[in-house]
């Protein structure tokens, strides 16, 4: 069963940091584009980053030079390292899988096979 699971999420001022982990079981995911998407209350999910298991990365603009997103090979983690975080960053966090063949890889939510959870953040102002 394939599964990914989110955590770190939390509350944190604005100026501050965290860092979100996702952890991916089930399958072998190395042929696999892992991302994280957000989705902020009454707005569509939308794309944060982006990390190939070959180091590969690829962010919105709205958090590039904010966040880095990396993964660890032998634990089968993507982390999601969040700085200098504003309020407008506050939204749950999602950590996804998807089957991708071109690079930048694509930002719709749609194209990605497999979900976690979630994990809420939010910044306070």
């Amino acid at each position: 069963q394939v599964q990914l699971v989110e955590s770190g999420g939390g509350l944190v001022q604005a100026g501050g940091s965290l860092r979100l982990s996702c952890a991916a079981s089930g399958r072998t995911f190395s042929n696999y584009v892992m991302g994280w998407f957000r989705q902020a209350p009454g707005k569509e999910r939308e794309f944060v980053a982006a990390v190939s298991w070959s180091g590969g990365t690829y962010y919105s603009d709205s958090v590039k030079g904010r966040f880095t997103i990396s993964t660890d090979n032998i634990k089968y983690t993507v982390t999601l390292r969040m700085n200098n975080l504003k309020p407008e960053d506050t939204a749950v966090y999602y950590c996804a899988a998807g089957q991708l063949r071109v690079w930048p890889p694509v930002r719709v939510p749609g194209e990605y096979d497999y979900w976690g959870q979630g994990t809420q953040v939010t910044v306070s102002s």
